[in-house]
């Protein structure tokens, strides 16, 4: 099981880093949709829109985007192995 998990971990490395260089920077259906309907005149931008993950490259340059990905991927792994830990079942301990 431990050997699934680090691979696991190798693979989505390698897709947030390598692939997410070939993701499209055209919008995508939702984008267009409202778009296309005005709807997105009335859009307001979040207020981490400047942060340092904003539009999914490392402090807004698009060469950082594997980079970002990387990171996101690594959090998310950290969040969810500590949830994991955290929550796992355990064994009655002996008295």
């Amino acid at each position: 099981m431990k050997r699934f998990f680090v691979w696991f971990a190798l693979v989505s490395l390698v897709l947030a880093g390598a692939v997410s260089y070939f993701a499209s920077s055209d919008p995508d259906g939702l984008d267009f949709v409202t778009e296309e309907h005005g709807i997105a005149e009335h859009a307001q931008d979040h207020p981490l829109a400047d942060g340092p993950f904003a539009d999914y490259a490392l402090g807004g340059d698009d060469r950082f985007t594997g980079l970002a990905g990387v990171v996101g991927v690594v959090l998310t792994l950290a969040v969810a192995g500590g949830l994991f830990w955290l929550l796992r079942k355990r064994s009655p301990s002996a008295k």
